[in-house]
C-alpha cells in the first residue's frame, strides 16, 4: 500500500467513525518546540545528571520525599525548557475533530497541557499536568502559568507544607481518577483507535491498541518512527502528527 493509499484508508476510517480514542505521546508536542529528555540534543544526553544521579532517579517519588530540592531543580529545568511553547496545528486539528464525531477521547502521556489549551474536551492526562500544583499537607491545589518566582523547593502559602506538581513521577502509581476515565471511555465502546507520536512502551498505552486490533476495530498509527504497536496496527502513517492530523481534519470537514 502506498502512502497515499494508506492516508486515504485512514481518512475513510475516521470519517466512518463515531467514537474515537486518540492516544498521544511526546511526538505530537515535538513540533511545539518541546525538547526530548534523552538522546542527542535532549536535556539529559548523558547517563547521569550533573548531580551524579540518573534523571529517572532525580525525578522519582522517592527522591522528592528524600531530597525535594533536587527533584525540583530538574522539574524547573524541564519547565524552563518548555516555557513559552504553545499547542501546534496537530493539537488544534485533533481538538477540532471533536465537532464531527459523537465522542473523541484523548489519552495523553504528555504533561504539557497542550490538548486542553487547544480546546480538547475529553482529555485523560494519565501522567498529570506540570502546571497543576498541590500541597502535600493541606491538599490545596492551584494552577500556575510557569514556575518563575517559585522557591526551591516551593512551600504552600497557607500551611507552609511541601508543594509538588500533579504529575506521576518515576516509581509512583497512576492516578485512579485518570484510570477510571479511561475505563469509562473504553466501556462506552470505540470504533477507531489512533496511536499518535508515542513509542507505546507502557502497557496501559499499548493495551487499548492491542485490544482493539484483536477485536477487529480499526487502528491507525501516526509516527515517523517504529513503536511497540507498529506491527499490530491496521494502518501506519510514517509521518509527523503536525503534518497528518490537519489533513485528516480537512477530510472530516469535507464530509460534514
Amino acid at each position: 500500500m502506498t502512502d497515499t493509499e494508506a492516508f486515504d484508508q485512514a481518512a475513510d476510517w475516521l470519517c466512518r467513525a463515531r467514537r474515537v480514542l486518540a492516544i498521544t505521546g511526546a511526538g505530537i508536542s515535538a513540533d511545539s518546540g518541546l525538547p526530548t529528555y534523552r538522546g542527542i540534543g535532549g536535556l539529559y544526553e548523558s547517563e547521569v545528571t550533573e548531580d551524579q544521579v540518573p534523571i529517572e532517579a532525580a525525578l522519582s517519588g522517592q527522591m522528592l520525599r528524600q531530597r525535594p530540592a533536587l527533584t525540583w531543580k530538574y522539574l524547573m529545568q524541564i519547565e524552563s525548557a518548555c516555557r513559552g511553547a504553545q499547542p501546534n496545528d496537530g493539537h488544534r486539528a485533533l481538538a477540532r475533530m471533536d465537532h464531527y464525531l459523537r465522542g473523541l477521547t484523548v489519552l495523553t502521556q504528555n504533561v504539557d497541557g497542550f490538548h486542553r489549551a487547544a480546546g480538547q474536551d475529553r482529555v485523560i492526562e494519565i501522567h498529570g499536568n506540570l502546571h497543576r500544583l498541590r500541597c502535600a499537607e493541606c491538599d490545596q491545589t492551584w494552577t500556575v502559568a510557569d514556575y518563575v518566582g517559585l522557591a526551591l523547593p516551593p512551600r504552600c502559602d497557607d500551611c507552609h507544607g511541601p508543594v509538588r506538581p500533579q504529575v506521576v513521577l518515576f516509581g509512583e502509581a497512576l492516578p485512579t481518577d485518570a484510570l477510571r476515565q479511561l475505563d469509562e471511555a473504553l466501556s462506552e465502546g470505540v470504533d477507531l483507535v489512533m496511536s499518535i507520536g508515542t513509542t507505546s512502551v507502557f502497557p496501559y498505552i499499548s493495551g487499548p491498541v492491542v485490544h482493539a486490533a484483536r477485536m477487529g476495530v480499526p487502528t491507525i498509527e501516526i509516527n515517523p518512527a517504529v513503536s511497540e504497536v507498529s506491527s499490530i496496527v491496521g494502518l501506519r502513517l510514517q509521518a509527523r502528527a503536525v503534518d497528518v492530523l490537519p489533513r485528516l481534519l480537512r477530510r472530516l470537514e469535507a464530509r460534514a
